[in-house]
């Protein structure tokens, strides 16, 4: 038996699944708590559970000797980002003036982190501008303070000519020993103050991804499981562990992008908008002819824009573990999100004694909600270093363990300093969230249904700005709830469906989705005016809680609804079926009649004529693509080139501007055994 373990991390859950390769089906799931800060727990836990599993299948049991390739999908580096977080890092700029500088999120970006300003760089056509000061380098890195992890280097035009770059990295690896990250190796295109903002994001994530890739091997060799451990980039192709390592950065949207090959695969769809709803987050992507949209932009994360190729996922702070807010007003209003919270109900599985005791406590001397349904809960066990004084005193009071908001906060002002700690990863806040509402009305099991109703009753005795009470009853409370979650899933899938067609509207897609006209559609308007609205695509729902919420989506955008089997897993599913897909890319330029030069990896070449120059570009690539498939596993790859030319007429003439290429060099990655069922037109090779 040749067996496929794919591995994702999400919120609240990591999953990991078990794959046959000559079926083609999951044959065994589970899941974990998602482990923080240290992710690495909960995919050791999730692994041991679906070996668990593995071993008691009936005939023959999944044995370590038969998985074959390991794959891994991951929050970790989107995350980091968003929440400001990764290792201290130097930038080098070579070439650059101020207004590029401060370009791009470039100087948000560096929060603080030493920046290096050089001379040197190229040109647009390749050629030197300024010779590189590398003196100048060697006493600024003599000055760096210490705990830097790693150094990114950006040159102008490097793209063009990466010889500055690599000139000084090789003086930076001489001299401090740190991982440095290029920038003309993370992408082709030009833009120096976007290229410079990707490659320092990249450098401080590398320790993280490191660690992270470290601890999962560790613990796969515990288990004496051999396969090679890939994973997932955010365009959805798989890569080794060891590019990762280099490129960390390429992991954002990793485990989005992980979803959508996994509603593929699990469906067969080939046209559906496939939505992942999770603990924190829902994640909308176009599913057009069986692959995901990529967006032509680059990813953007935690408001930065990159050069990372990712998949076109729109993301809301909507999900089954969101926070319930009341808003203010004279009739019952609710909204959802974007902060997480741990769910009441698995607060009280956790630390049954502290919740059911501040639950009963309100419930007894007939409270609202209060902060009766709130707690603060630790994510470390020794003091946070580095903390300012409100923060740290705040968090020395949590060291003894989860606690009841009421008793942590002394005064109004330590709110602010909370939050700081909880956007910082130090704490996580418990209180009432849809998966509690699922748990009342019976959609949801596992965790305290109790505490949730507890919860809900409190909730439901608050009063709204006319007086009245929020909700009947618990029952009453939790359908609210679950009602403005169906409203708010219906204006994400919207605005997602008119920005994939923009171009023929004029107004915003959030303003088009909240339009009365398209509510008024929505709900079958019957009158002298008749409107219909509808959506003109599937929805395939995926995350464990997909089948609690989405049919009353599908109803209200009328449209079909597909929630495939182990849509609760889907994502570790996609981490598995991939394959590897390797890009070179590279340009041709004319910077006058008769000179075409071809910007190689070893540096610009000039010929006589544009197709000589093309051809000597196509095979350089070929080449990188083909070597960078080989690193990531691939045995034999598959080889394409597109071309893309750029030209202008001149009293009638036709004159070159530029033309790109881009190789790409794919296939499935090796395996540690042949695969039983290796046929061509096999799902795993048609993904």
């Amino acid at each position: 038996m040749t067996v496929f373990l794919g591995i994702d991390t999400g919120g609240t859950f990591t999953d990991a699944v078990l794959l046959d390769d000559t079926t083609q089906r999951v044959i065994a799931h589970a899941k974990a708590l998602t482990s923080r800060p240290d992710l690495s727990l909960g995919i050791g836990a999730a692994i041991d559970a679906v070996l668990a599993q593995g071993a008691q299948i009936e005939g023959a049991g999944v044995a370590a000797s038969d998985i074959a390739l390991v794959s891994l999908s991951t929050t970790l580096a989107t995350n980091a980002l968003v929440e400001g977080q990764g290792g201290r890092v130097a930038l080098v700029l070579i070439g650059f003036d101020a207004a590029e500088r401060n370009r791009a999120g470039l100087a948000d970006a560096l929060a603080g982190d030493p920046l290096i300003e050089l001379t040197g760089g190229h040109g647009h056509a390749g050629a030197e501008r300024a010779p590189l000061d590398l003196a100048a380098l060697d006493a600024a890195l003599d000055a760096l303070p210490r705990g830097m992890t790693a150094c990114a280097v950006a040159a102008a035009f490097a793209t063009r000519n990466p010889a500055h770059e690599m000139a000084a990295r090789a003086r930076i690896r001489d001299r401090t020993g740190l991982p440095v990250t290029c920038s003309h190796e993370l992408t082709a295109a030009l833009g120096g103050p976007r290229r410079a903002l990707t490659a320092l994001l990249n450098a401080r994530l590398i320790a993280m991804i490191d660690r992270l890739i470290t601890a999962c091997e560790s613990h796969l060799s515990a288990r004496a499981i051999t396969a090679p451990l890939m994973v997932v980039r955010g365009d959805g192709a798989l890569v080794s562990a060891a590019m990762v390592r280099e490129k960390p950065i390429e992991t954002i949207l990793s485990g989005p992008a992980a979803s959508v090959a996994g509603a593929s695969w699990l469906t067969g769809e080939r046209d559906a908008l496939v939505a992942d709803i999770g603990g924190t987050t829902t994640d909308v992507c176009l599913l057009r002819d069986g692959r995901p949209a990529i967006d032509p932009e680059g990813a953007r994360v935690g408001g930065l824009r990159t050069m990372v190729e990712a998949v076109a996922m729109r993301t809301t702070g909507l999900g089954g573990d969101s926070e319930v807010h009341v808003l203010d007003g004279l009739e019952r209003a609710l909204r959802l999100g974007p902060r997480r919270l741990m769910p009441v109900s698995l607060a009280a599985t956790l630390y049954p004694a502290l919740v059911h005791g501040a639950l009963d406590d309100a419930l007894a001397r007939d409270l609202a909600q209060g902060d009766a349904t709130r707690f603060a809960l630790p994510l470390y066990a020794s003091l946070p270093p580095g903390l300012p004084p409100r923060e740290a005193a705040l968090a020395e009071r949590l060291l003894p363990g989860p606690q009841r908001l009421s008793a942590l906060l002394r005064a109004r002002i330590e709110v602010p300093a909370l939050m700081r700690l909880v956007a910082g990863g130090h704490v996580l806040l418990a209180g009432i969230t849809p998966s509690d509402a699922a748990h009342v009305l019976g959609r949801q099991s596992g965790w305290d249904a109790g505490a949730s109703r507890k919860a809900l009753t409190l909730l439901a005795r608050s009063r709204s700005g006319n007086g009245a009470r929020m909700g009947a009853d618990a029952l009453d409370m939790a359908q609210a709830i679950i009602d403005q979650l169906t409203r708010q899933s219906v204006d994400c899938l919207l605005e997602a469906a008119f920005a994939e067609e923009a171009s023929q509207w004029q107004q915003a897609p959030d303003g088009l989705a909240r339009h009365e006209l398209m509510q008024a559609g929505l709900a079958r308007r019957a009158g002298l005016v008749q409107i219909d609205a509808r959506l003109g695509a599937p929805i395939i729902a995926l995350g464990a809680s997909a089948g609690c919420y989405y049919g009353a989506i599908a109803e209200r955008l009328a449209t079909r609804l597909v929630v495939p089997e182990h849509a609760g897993v889907a994502n570790a599913v996609g981490a598995v079926v991939g394959q590897v897909a390797m890009h070179a890319q590279g340009s041709v330029t004319s910077p006058g009649p008769g000179r075409f030069i071809a910007h190689l990896a070893s540096g610009p070449r000039v010929f006589g004529n544009a197709e000589a120059a093309i051809a000597a570009l196509a095979d350089d690539l070929r080449l990188l693509a083909r070597q960078k498939a080989e690193r990531a596993g691939v045995a034999h790859p598959r080889m394409s080139l597109t071309r893309e030319d750029v030209s202008a007429e001149v009293e009638g003439q036709p004159m070159f501007i530029e033309c790109s290429l881009r190789a790409t060099a794919s296939g499935r990655p090796r395996i540690t055994k042949t695969p039983s069922c290796d046929a061509p037109d096999s799902r795993l090779e048609a993904t």
